[in-house]
C-alpha cells in the first residue's frame, strides 16, 4: 500500500485537473489575452518566471496533461530558442521521470510478475535495447508521449536507461517547436493563429527518422554479430 500512495496522489491530480477544466486554460488564446502580462512578469521576475513555467511544465507532462506541446511552444516565446530548448528538455525529463518511477514502483512489478510468456519475451529483447529502442520512441513521435513514459516502466527498464534516452531524444523535436515558439509574436501582432499540423514538415521528419535510424545501429550490429552485449 506505501508503494500505491503516490499512484493514489497522480490519479487524484489528475482527476481535479479534469474536473475542474484547468488544462482549458494552456491555450494560445490564454497566451494572447494575457501576452503583456506574461512578458512584464518575464523581465521584472525572470527567474521566479522561469521557476514557475519549469514547475508547470513538469506537472502537466508528470500528470499527462494535455498542453504540453503548447508550452513548449511558449517556451520560446517566453525565452528564446537556446533557454527555452534548455528549460523544456530539463522539465519534460523530470516529468516523464516522475510518471515513470511512479508507475514502475507501484504497478510494474506486479505486472511483471504475472507476465505471460510472449509479454516476458518483449520484456527481454526490450531491456537488451533499452537506450536505441527508447530514442527511437522519443526522436520519431509515433505514441503520446505519457505512453512512452509508461511502457518502459512496465517492462523493467531502469531509470538511468529511461533518463538518458528521454533526455536525449526529446532534444530534436523540442527545438523544432521553441523555435516555432520565437516567431509567436508577430503573429499575434499579425492577429493570425498558430497552425500545429505544418510543424512537423516533412523535410524536419526526415531528419528525425534518420536519427532514429541511427540510434537502432547498435541494435542492427548485435543482430549481425550475434552479439549479447547491449549497446552502451
Amino acid at each position: 500500500m506505501t508503494k500505491m500512495i503516490p499512484l493514489f496522489i497522480l490519479v487524484g491530480g489528475i482527476l481535479i485537473v479534469w474536473l475542474t477544466g484547468i488544462y482549458q486554460y494552456l491555450s494560445f488564446d490564454t497566451l494572447k489575452e494575457n501576452r503583456a502580462l506574461i512578458l512584464n512578469f518575464v523581465q521584472n521576475s525572470f527567474w521566479n518566471a522561469l521557476l514557475i513555467f519549469a514547475l508547470l511544465y513538469i506537472v502537466v507532462v508528470a500528470m499527462s496533461i494535455p498542453g504540453a506541446t503548447f508550452l513548449t511552444i511558449t517556451a520560446g516565446f517566453l525565452f528564446g530558442s537556446l533557454l527555452g530548448t534548455i528549460i523544456v528538455v530539463i522539465s519534460a525529463t523530470l516529468g516523464a521521470t516522475i510518471l515513470f518511477l511512479i508507475a514502475k514502483t507501484s504497478l510494474g512489478e506486479k505486472l511483471r510478475s504475472k507476465a505471460v510468456p510472449w509479454l516476458q519475451k518483449m520484456e527481454k529483447g526490450f531491456k537488451d535495447n533499452a537506450l536505441s529502442y527508447l530514442l527511437v520512441l522519443r526522436l520519431v513521435p509515433l505514441f503520446p508521449f505519457f505512453i512512452v513514459n509508461l511502457v518502459p516502466a512496465f517492462l523493467g527498464v531502469s531509470a538511468r536507461t529511461f533518463v538518458i534516452a528521454t533526455g536525449l531524444g526529446i532534444i530534436p523535436g523540442s527545438f523544432v517547436y521553441v523555435s516555432v515558439g520565437t516567431g509567436l509574436g508577430s503573429l499575434f501582432d499579425q492577429g493570425k493563429n498558430l497552425s500545429l499540423q505544418g510543424v512537423l514538415s516533412p523535410d524536419i521528419l526526415v531528419a528525425l527518422g534518420g536519427l532514429a535510424l541511427l540510434s537502432m545501429l547498435p541494435v542492427f550490429y548485435k543482430k549481425i554479430k550475434g552479439s549479447d552485449v547491449p549497446p552502451k
